[in-house]
């Protein structure tokens, strides 16, 4: 397809109060957290700079536009219908996460994970006080992760209220199918278990695969999940801080809704105003930027493959992060360690997504080719200085 847009575009990101670019040394090509490196698209850049020439940035309310919009969204891209009244806007999926955790348990309860996990999964039992209790993923012959759904019924507990999904998975890139949604579904409402489903990630899906929203396959299931989203990684606009909470149950939306009072507040303005624009301009933008990042999966894939010996990968089915598996290629304990110290390219350490993590880095490919080609090639030749290294 032709390309309207330019996502080879190099922006420097160095002092401008980046965390991605900030974090590690100058010399240090940064390729871990899930920021892309891709500028915004320009119809959320000229609503931001209309919201600013107005001059005054007071108060906002939540607007029916934006949720409007949202509905629309969810429609058309993900065929999954849901009401205006069924959203709340909160400034954040990870606050989001933990508000739900808060209004369903009490102290003494429980909550279950998928390792390996998204590191702040970690803190939902500590900040609710919380048991925490794990299901771990496990590998197929072919090396993409399966879920083990003995074990995660196994796992529940007469004291687990909320099970935690992450759908696309993150580290591991997975999309779910229907089927495996299905059982999980089951699981849960067998065991009266709440599913909170984190599918920040869900507009980012390759060919071969679809998101399928866990609350969209039935109505008890949808009653019985509070999903949360944002177009924060969809269209690289972390910093607003903007999300959206969808639950189509009134009285667990009031529950929710009231546990928080004092604690969490509205999405500023300029989210607001960009999210509106996302959700109603961006569509173009986001079909043109999922080829690219395809093609950058592919690249990844193929050096991992033919260019990096000991080093595997399940290619990712959504998602811009690919989880890479060192153990076998002998680079000590901690192959994010050797890749920083080695090659000067920061990644994710493997060891905060769980023991399951142990040996593996995780890689953000979400950037323009020539910086993943610069990481790749740092990669390769510190792991061929290695081996020219070994003792003969």
């Amino acid at each position: 397809m032709s390309m309207k847009y330019n996502f080879d575009e190099l922006i420097d990101r160095r002092n401008t109060g980046c965390e991605k670019w900030s974090h590690f040394d100058e010399d240090v090509l940064p390729m871990w957290v899930a920021d892309m490196d891709f500028p915004s698209p320009e119809p959320i850049i000229q609503a931001l700079k209309q919201r600013i020439d107005h001059r005054i940035l007071g108060y906002p309310c939540d607007s029916t536009e934006i949720k409007d919009a949202i509905v629309n969204w969810l429609e058309h891209r993900h065929n999954w219908k849901v009401q205006p009244d069924d959203l709340m806007l909160i400034p954040g999926v990870i606050s989001g996460f933990n508000l739900v955790s808060h209004a369903v348990t009490q102290p003494g309860d429980a909550v279950l994970l998928q390792t390996p996990a998204y590191p702040p999964f970690f803190s939902v039992s500590k900040n609710a006080n919380l048991f925490q209790q794990e299901s771990a993923l496990k590998k197929a012959k072919n090396g993409s992760y399966e879920i083990d759904f003995d074990d995660l019924e196994n796992s529940i507990r007469d004291n687990t209220r909320v099970f935690m999904l992450c759908n696309p998975h993150n580290p591991t890139g997975r999309v779910f199918r229907r089927d495996e949604l299905e059982k999980i579904a089951q699981i849960c409402l067998r065991n009266n278990v709440l599913i909170c489903s984190d599918e920040i990630h869900h507009d980012l899906v390759y060919r071969g695969s679809k998101h399928i929203p866990i609350a969209s396959l039935a109505p008890e299931v949808s009653k019985n999940t509070v999903t949360l989203l944002a177009p924060s990684k969809t269209f690289n606009i972390a910093g607003l801080t903007s999300s959206v909470l969808v639950c189509t149950d009134p009285d667990l939306r009031k529950q929710i809704d009231e546990s928080r009072q004092g604690l969490l507040g509205w999405v500023n303005i300029l989210g607001q105003t960009a999210t509106l624009a996302a959700y109603r301009d961006c569509a173009g933008w986001l079909d043109e930027m999922l080829v690219y990042l395809e093609d950058n999966r592919d690249l990844v894939d193929k050096t991992v493959k033919t260019e990096m010996p000991g080093v595997t990968m399940s290619k990712p089915e959504g998602t811009y992060l690919a989880w890479l598996d060192c153990r076998n290629a002998h680079l000590g304990e901690s192959p994010y360690q050797f890749f920083l110290d080695k090659a000067r390219v920061g990644l994710n350490d493997g060891s905060l997504f769980g023991k399951e993590g142990e040996g593996f880095v995780r890689l953000n490919f979400g950037c323009p080719r020539s910086l993943l080609i610069e990481g790749l090639n740092r990669m390769k030749m510190a792991l061929k200085q290695k081996e020219e290294a070994r003792p003969a």
